[in-house]
């Protein structure tokens, strides 16, 4: 049956320090039901990395930049009723921290009006009062601690000089990086299936 399909996706892309480039690749699944859902007053977080007061979030992968404690990684969905406020607590760190507002109608933030559709840099080490306007809104919050290396990037590849980015897209070429496991472009699994999540080591994972 055709219906729509009302699914937004974000990808986040975290860099990683020098020293973690080429370690083991490592999978990690968050089952929806297991992210922490936070409300606040008139606000709805969800915390998929990035402790709130009490609250906190499920583990990221070891070698993550997320996984180090001065990292102050945090990627949070927040969503407002309409008419809502929501105070955002200022981190310990002075890190780069934005909020991008993708659904509703206006924001207010420090006396500012903020239409949908734009992202907001905030400083990290200040309280941060948001007032929603007549339209329920979600907001994407983006914080972290720079790494402070420096970065060379081409494409989908990011590393730390252009020698090694030359090597990365050679080792690419010769390896696929492990291959493909299919034997099509658009492997399509049984529906009947249910979810899972398959680890490298071969470990399975279902939920219902």
């Amino acid at each position: 049956k055709e219906t729509r399909n009302p699914t937004e996706l974000f990808q986040i892309w975290l860099n990683l320090p020098k020293r973690s480039k080429m370690v083991d690749p490592y999978f990690t699944m968050f089952w929806s039901e297991d992210i922490p859902v936070v409300r606040i007053d008139d606000a709805e977080i969800t915390l998929y990395t990035g402790n709130l007061g009490n609250h906190k979030t499920l583990s990221p992968p070891p070698h993550s930049w997320a996984s180090q404690a001065n990292s102050d990684i945090a990627v949070w969905s927040i969503k407002l009723k309409a008419n809502g406020r929501f105070t955002l607590p200022k981190s310990n760190i002075l890190s780069n921290r934005c909020l991008y507002f993708f659904s509703g109608e206006t924001l207010e933030i420090e006396n500012r009006q903020i239409s949908v559709r734009n992202r907001i840099t905030l400083h990290s080490l200040s309280h941060v009062d948001i007032q929603n306007g007549s339209l329920p809104a979600e907001i994407l919050l983006l914080q972290g601690n720079p790494i402070g290396e420096p970065t060379a990037k081409y494409g989908p590849f990011v590393m730390n000089t252009q020698q090694e980015i030359r090597q990365a897209i050679y080792d690419y070429q010769r390896t696929g990086f492990g291959g493909w496991p299919w034997d099509r472009k658009d492997p399509v699994h049984n529906a009947n299936s249910g979810r899972f999540a398959l680890h490298a080591d071969g470990t399975k994972e279902e939920r219902k």
